[in-house]
């Protein structure tokens, strides 16, 4: 599993915290008191769930060891985070919320978690999740095609990388497990800033695993020419560089009233 570096994530905090409350604004639970937050990362957004929720008791759970202990500085008396992988993750009784935000793609099946995660929510309870969906898009393909080049093959062979279904298999899948969803996807248009803003921004989440799956020697190698294909695939403009980024939204509601 790679390890992540909070620092490097939030270079583009705002960038990346814009799907998130594009997501939480979608969620209609009035006053709910058990929220839980999977794959909470360095912790700023999940913070904002105890803000939007006044009454709620906040959890948000990570398997970064680094991303927890960057979470606790957002600790509070209804805000806590707890070192744990979601797919272990089990509540002692139901809750009220489930948000996961940019975080099942690196899930593998993680639409066989979603008849589980639905079970743990009350009656009229919510899931919400939002994944990047931009895998086939220049920055991930270069990264695939220069990962397999046989100078990098045996060292990035065991990576995992993230997947997404389509919007329409998602809809499906709660449907079928007795939810209201609501499903979308928006192609955001970041203006990114800097020498290399496209690589800058992947190697904080996408291009990670495969950076640090790289002996030092080639992996300057494979930065220095990653960083001119991507160069090459997104010019800068006089204002800044043009980042497409594809994701997936989910919001269900479980079938029934609160209890």
């Amino acid at each position: 599993m790679a390890s992540w570096d909070p620092a490097i994530y939030l270079r583009f905090a705002d960038e990346r915290s814009r799907p998130f409350f594009d997501l939480v604004a979608r969620v209609g639970a009035d006053d709910p008191t058990a929220v839980v937050d999977l794959g909470c990362g360095p912790g700023n957004l999940t913070a904002q769930l105890a803000d939007r929720w006044p009454a709620a008791k906040v959890t948000g759970f990570d398997a970064s060891e680094e991303m927890i202990e960057k979470a606790s500085e957002h600790r509070s008396e209804r805000v806590q985070f707890l070192l744990a992988d979601l797919r272990d993750w089990r509540p002692t009784t139901p809750v009220d919320v489930i948000v996961s935000n940019a975080t099942l793609q690196w899930v593998p099946r993680h639409r066989d978690l979603l008849p589980r995660l639905v079970g743990y929510l009350i009656s009229g309870g919510w899931l919400a999740f939002q994944l990047p969906a931009n895998f086939a898009e220049p920055s991930h393909l270069l990264l695939r095609e220069l990962a397999a080049d046989a100078r990098f093959a045996d060292a990035t062979r065991a990576v995992e990388w993230p997947e997404v279904a389509e919007p329409a298999d998602y809809l499906g899948d709660l449907a079928g497990l007795g939810c209201r969803a609501e499903v979308w996807e928006t192609t955001y248009l970041h203006v990114l800033t800097g020498t290399d803003p496209v690589f800058d921004w992947i190697s904080g989440t996408g291009a990670r695993p495969v950076l640090q799956a790289l002996p030092d020697d080639q992996r300057r190698e494979f930065v220095t020419e990653y960083k001119s294909a991507l160069r090459a695939a997104y010019p800068p403009r006089p204002y800044g560089t043009v980042l497409p980024y594809r994701r997936i939204f989910v919001v269900a509601q479980l079938a029934g009233a609160r209890t």
